[in-house]
């Protein structure tokens, strides 16, 4: 369909592709009218009438998920909208996010997919902010996993961004992760490195452990990225310890909130926190209407 100016411009600043948002806005309303009408608005809302549709927070965060809704608007015929809050800025209870105006039956059409991906993508944002919170002061950064919803992955990610996280790799092709499956398979942890990097040796190699003996072998077999599965706090220190800068290390599993700074001061470089994307609460965010 081809998005608007002022939402291309927007869609730029994300690292998402217009071509991604729109197939994911088009699915995501295909999904509610599954073909065939929405019978409650074309039963009581007269097909000409306007509204004016506001959006508005009911719960403190971080907002994400803009240029996906401007986009749920657009292709449900919306281009009358006006942004109050930016992704990345601080909402609060009734804080006033967006207003757009519009015929009734394109605003009702447009507004759960739109809540759904603003009030997800925002509850991602925010619960990465309460990591990254939790662990200043110190070093280590906080990474997101591939636990994300299938087919809206990018969205997820980039909730993370915008929450002051970073990525892990996106897809099995971005880099290699050796896990104890591929170490059993291979017929050992450092085997399964040494196959990795000579089939692909150009591409980034993390390497999963979970014994500090394990941890020696890889290193020593040039390992450059680590990841410590389910490892203690002391056994990260020792893990910093023995690795002595010739590796980065990233602690995984066991991982909460209260002990994410104790760990973080270790001196590993990252957490990985599946819990960003797969366990986020959703940001209770609403749509009010009101009658031109």
């Amino acid at each position: 369909m081809g998005f608007s100016k002022k939402l291309l411009e927007l869609i730029a600043g994300t690292r998402l592709s217009p071509s991604y948002i729109e197939k994911v806005a088009e699915a995501a309303i295909a999904e509610d009218l599954l073909g065939d009408l929405d019978v409650t608005t074309v039963a009581t809302i007269p097909i000409d009438q306007i509204a004016v549709a506001e959006f508005r927070s009911r719960k403190s965060g971080v907002l994400a998920g803009i240029p996906i809704v401007c986009a749920v608007l657009e292709i449900c015929g919306i281009e009358n909208y006006k942004i109050e809050i930016n992704d990345g800025e601080i909402v609060h209870s009734a804080s006033l996010i967006m207003v757009t105006t519009g015929k009734t039956r394109d605003l009702l059409l447009a507004e759960r997919s739109a809540l759904n991906f603003l009030g997800h993508l925002s509850g991602i944002s925010t619960l990465t902010k309460s990591w990254v919170d939790a662990v200043a002061g110190t070093s280590a950064a906080i990474r997101d996993t591939r636990k994300t919803t299938p087919g809206i992955r990018e969205l997820e990610k980039y909730a993370v961004r915008v929450g002051g996280g970073i990525n892990h790799r996106f897809a099995l092709s971005d880099a290699a992760l050796i896990k104890d499956n591929h170490v059993l398979a291979a017929g050992g942890v450092v085997e399964a490195f040494t196959l990795v990097k000579a089939k692909f040796p150009d591409l980034p190699v993390e390497v999963e452990v979970d014994s500090l003996q394990q941890l020696r072998e890889v290193v020593d077999a040039g390992a450059k990225l680590v990841l410590l599965d389910n490892m203690s706090i002391e056994e990260c220190r020792a893990a910093v310890e023995i690795v002595a800068g010739r590796a980065k290390l990233e602690a995984s599993g066991g991982l909460i909130l209260n002990n994410a700074h104790a760990y973080a001061s270790t001196g590993v470089d990252f957490l990985a926190v599946g819990a960003l994307t797969h366990s986020a609460p959703v940001l209770d965010i609403g749509l009010d209407l009101r009658m031109e």
